[in-house]
């Protein structure tokens, strides 16, 4: 399979972005103004042996590990997809791209119920890239393409480039809106309710789940990424067009976590904050011949 990069370039504005097809992983954002908005770590492979450290790898139909039989993250992140025909787009708006994965091409990363020879489950994913002058959408559309329902999470696990190397000063790199939200603290097993924002990366490995009250269900919150910079993020999804709650996680490896991977540079966790939307919870199945989409809208303020 080609590792070749698949990219589009929003002609009006100069902004730019480039999608590896190993995981269909968007690698890169510029804006029109030639600012990089992903990190992508300098020790990745690119060369699809595993999961690109970096960028949006998409996670589905599980975030971490809940079910052992199954790999971590499910695996989207670790096949080659193929760009759809004609879904190249560039106008005065937005510029755009599609890619798409059925389940019978996946080849790595099965496993549980979704392990190769399975004949009652079937499954059909679709991942668009836009792009205008000042941010991107990434959209994810799962059709179930078989007859027996099957239940799934689904998160982007977006890398945001902090600038100035300021990702563990907390006046320059956080995040806000996650006020009211529980966290699920995965490094201490800790759960609480956030009282106040923002959110910040202390010294430490964070890892940590927010999901949010009863009654919200889009994510809006606003990630600092370092001195005179800050994005907004929306994120929202839907099971057969019935709105589902978002979560978000924080995840930083710091200085431990970062030398223990040996895809990431030493130190460059001061370089980068992941901020993921999810439906990772009170998710309803998917049943036969239906549709579920997740999508998340990043812009610079």
């Amino acid at each position: 399979m080609s590792n070749d990069l698949i990219t589009i370039t929003h002609t009006k504005s100069g902004a730019k972005a480039s999608i590896h097809p190993f995981g269909a992983t968007l690698t890169s954002v510029t804006t029109g103004s030639g600012d990089e908005l992903l990190f992508v770590s300098k020790d990745a492979k690119l060369d699809g042996t595993k999961a690109i450290r970096g960028g949006i790898p998409l996670c589905f139909p599980q975030f971490g590990q809940p079910d052992k039989s199954m790999p971590q993250h499910g695996f989207l992140r670790n096949n080659y997809w193929t760009e759809v025909a004609g879904s190249k787009t560039d106008d005065d708006a937005s510029a755009s791209v599609s890619m798409e994965l059925a389940l019978k091409d996946v080849v790595n990363a099965r496993g549980g119920k979704w392990d190769v020879g399975t004949t009652k489950l079937d499954a059909k994913c679709t991942y668009t890239v836009k792009i205008d002058g000042n941010g991107f959408t990434t959209t994810i559309d799962m059709e179930n393409t078989g007859t027996e329902a099957w239940d799934f999470m689904v998160l982007l696990h977006t890398y945001f480039a902090v600038g100035s190397g300021a990702a563990l000063d907390g006046a320059t790199c956080n995040v806000v809106g996650l006020a009211g939200y529980t966290v699920t603290d995965k490094v201490t097993g800790d759960e609480y309710l956030l009282g106040e924002d923002p959110v910040t990366i202390p010294g430490s490995l964070v890892d940590r789940v927010h999901t949010p009250p009863e009654g919200t269900l889009d994510l809006d919150v606003t990630i600092a990424v370092g001195p005179n910079k800050k994005l907004s993020l929306t994120a929202s999804g839907e099971v057969d067009g019935t709105k589902v709650p978002v979560s978000g996680v924080v995840w930083n490896p710091n200085k431990e976590g970062a030398k223990a991977l040996g895809d990431f540079g030493d130190e460059q966790y001061v370089d980068m904050i992941c901020v993921e939307p999810g439906l990772l919870s009170n998710v309803p199945l998917l049943e036969g011949g239906k549709a579920a989409t997740f999508s998340q809208f990043v812009k610079v303020l």
